[in-house]
């Protein structure tokens, strides 16, 4: 065992390295799931230690680390990326990848991996994928990459074009406001799918509609007040809320959905169909198919990617970037 970074562990059979070409970087956020993660890493020292192949392990230290942790992996060479984390830990390890100085060709035959150790589960729901730590480190180490696409919001501060990346989905409106609020009621009843619900019930109390003009793939669509709107690489957020039910992260297109501001007893009405996948089928809520939406706005807005909050202010452009690597499962 050899130290080579400050964060990192390296393994390496020696014996077998040549038979080995793909090699293993493992992320693990530790505050994730936190009760169970002694026996999840016990276990998974002992597949390792079967599998027989190099590999580095990663710990986390604060929010961030991932994506300095994962660009420093897929550099050095590792092509397997295994995450024990939530989705906010598996998003920042796909900007990681996303930023890491390759080329597309290169970045496309990585293959990332997921065993759920967070509250929304909602990009492993799609997969099948949940928090029995010994059937999802199985399908990793049994499965096979499957190509994925990766969103990109590009957007303008001070001049200076940024990028965020993410693998499930992208909200604007109640949504990052719904994810704020589940986040403060961690403090007060543990980590649940049903933070969602509760935060969303205090979102929509208060939020405020803004006006925003949507283009998809160049052509005007939308010019109206948003309450909330969500564009999805997959058809799960807020703790398994199938706000885009046909989204399908491997077919190069986003599907969305954009709320106007609704009254009261439509806000009734739509909270049956929060987990039954038709909530596009009420009046007030359009759907949205496209690879770009160009989204305009003149006041600030707080958006979230993946459960992650960030602020921007000015215009922004969500992009499909088609088969950008692969989740392997």
């Amino acid at each position: 065992m050899v130290s080579w970074c400050a964060n990192c562990i390296f393994h390496l059979s020696p014996f077998i390295f040549h038979l080995s070409p793909q090699m293993l970087g493992i992320i693990i956020n530790p505050k994730s799931g936190k009760p169970y993660f002694r026996a999840q890493r016990i276990y998974l020292w002992k597949l390792l230690r079967k599998r027989h192949a190099p590999f580095a392990y990663c710990v986390t230290k604060f929010a961030g680390h991932a994506t300095d942790l994962a660009r420093e992996l897929v550099e050095k060479g590792y092509d397997e990326i295994l995450v024990l984390g939530g989705d906010g830990t598996l998003s920042e390890t796909i900007n990681g990848i996303m930023c890491a100085n390759l080329t597309p060709e290169q970045r496309a035959k990585i293959q990332v991996g997921l065993m759920p150790r967070g509250t929304g589960n909602d990009w492993g729901r799609f997969w099948g994928l949940n928090k029995k730590h010994k059937e999802s480190l199985h399908r990793f180490f049994r499965g096979e990459g499957h190509p994925i696409d990766i969103g990109c919001l590009t957007y303008w501060r001070n001049g200076i074009e940024h990028h965020r990346y993410f693998i499930n989905s992208v909200g604007f409106g109640v949504d990052p406001l719904c994810c704020k609020k589940a986040e403060e009621l961690k403090h007060f009843i543990g980590s649940h799918h049903v933070n969602y619900v509760f935060g969303l019930i205090a979102a929509v109390m208060q939020h405020k509609a803004q006006h925003m003009v949507l283009k998809v793939d160049g052509k005007e669509t939308v010019d109206d007040l948003l309450f909330t709107m969500n564009i999805g690489n997959g058809p799960f957020s807020g703790g398994g809320i199938r706000q885009n039910p046909e989204a399908d992260p491997t077919d190069g297109v986003f599907h969305a959905m954009f709320v106007k501001k609704p009254t009261f007893p439509q806000i009734i009405k739509a909270l049956p169909n929060l987990f039954n996948g038709r909530l596009t089928d009420l009046p007030f809520i359009y759907p949205i198919v496209g690879k770009e939406i160009e989204i305009h706005y003149r006041k600030h807005l707080l958006f979230e990617a993946d459960g992650i909050l960030e602020n921007i202010i000015g215009p922004c452009k969500v992009t499909c970037i088609h088969h950008a690597l692969q989740f392997r499962v």
